[in-house]
């Protein structure tokens, strides 16, 4: 039976989201991947006792995530009940909808019977009452925002979900939709979206800008760039490694040689900081205080491990900046 490492809270930080009363770990881990019904269970166990263990009390979800659609809620909800049932109050568990999840019109994007169905389902398969949070997935140009926040309250105000979220957004989008949610007095307080030291969207289209602005939380995924932002592919492309296993969100021909040259550089810069390279990326993410916590994933839980050491030194100096700037833009 586990029993929680009684030394879990002192292990790791935790930050405010924005101005709400709610703190996350710094460091959140996420079941995106390794956690569909084509890996194994006692390995899932293990991620999940390792992260608790280390103080990562934040477990994050979406409908589809797999493979298949569903599983990886599914899978999460078997520890839950078997293992992690006693410490449900200590956990902070999220789930999304807003992506393609069933057939037909009322299985994707944001009308208030995609959410609100879907969140019915994702709690049926997790045997819980309610989530810590629940995001829309993604925006919707053709529903309308006041339908999609509405659905958002309504959730909330169901005893569905304790808080919400906004999921890839853009800055003006991000404005809109709090400015009506505020007007509802629903507890918006956090924004998930692609950051990484090769990824600057949020920079460049105002989302982070405005969630600092809104004093709003930031929690970014894929802050390794789905393995990019690590030493595995300096000397050739392994065959345990994503493209090789699952080539549906990183593909063998963005590793052209200048992206290798790249990688190569930073892995340099981290080695004179004293750091993997996967350690200074997710350090990079955190260095200036506005995002307030970053997911990563893992398949092993030696990579939780190294992972959680990149907390040891989050400082950058400007010349750091600007050579991983150099190196990256």
């Amino acid at each position: 039976m586990y029993i929680a490492d009684k030394d879990r809270y002192n292990k790791l930080e935790y930050a405010r989201c924005g101005k709400s009363g709610l703190k996350l770990p710094r460091v959140s881990l996420g079941l995106w991947h390794n956690f569909g019904d084509n890996n194994d269970f006692e390995t899932m166990q293990k991620l999940c006792f390792t992260a608790f263990d280390n103080g990562i009390t934040h477990f994050d979800l979406a409908n589809n995530y797999g493979p298949p659609y569903g599983s990886a809620e599914i899978n999460f909800g078997r520890i839950l009940k078997q293992d992690l049932k006693k410490y449900r109050d200590e956990l902070l568990i999220s789930t999304k909808a807003g992506y393609d999840m069933w057939e037909g019109p009322y299985g994707n994007w944001g009308s208030r019977k995609y959410l609100i169905a879907s969140l019915d389902q994702s709690l049926k398969r997790m045997g819980l009452e309610y989530v810590d949070i629940f995001y829309h997935h993604r925006m919707d140009k053709d529903t309308p925002l006041e339908e999609t926040m509405g659905a958002l309250n309504q959730i909330v105000q169901s005893g569905k979900a304790l808080y919400v979220g906004l999921s890839n957004y853009d800055g003006e989008t991000l404005a809109k939709a709090s400015e009506i949610l505020t007007q509802m007095h629903c507890p918006f307080i956090i924004n998930q979206n692609r950051y990484s030291i090769f990824d600057r969207t949020i920079e460049n289209n105002g989302l982070k800008e405005m969630a600092h602005k809104l004093n709003k939380g930031i929690i970014a995924f894929s802050p390794l760039a789905q393995g990019l932002l690590t030493d595995r592919y300096l000397k050739g492309i392994p065959e345990d490694s994503r493209i090789k296993t699952d080539g549906r969100f990183l593909k063998d021909e963005i590793l052209t040689e200048k992206k290798l040259m790249q990688i190569a550089n930073l892995n340099e810069i981290a080695k004179q900081r004293g750091q993997s390279l996967a350690q200074m990326a997710l350090a990079w993410i955190l260095k200036d205080n506005i995002v307030t916590s970053v997911l990563i994933g893992a398949s092993k839980p030696e990579q939780i491990l190294m992972n959680l050491e990149a907390m040891n030194n989050i400082a950058f100096s400007s010349e750091e900046l600007k050579l991983i700037d150099d190196n990256s833009l």
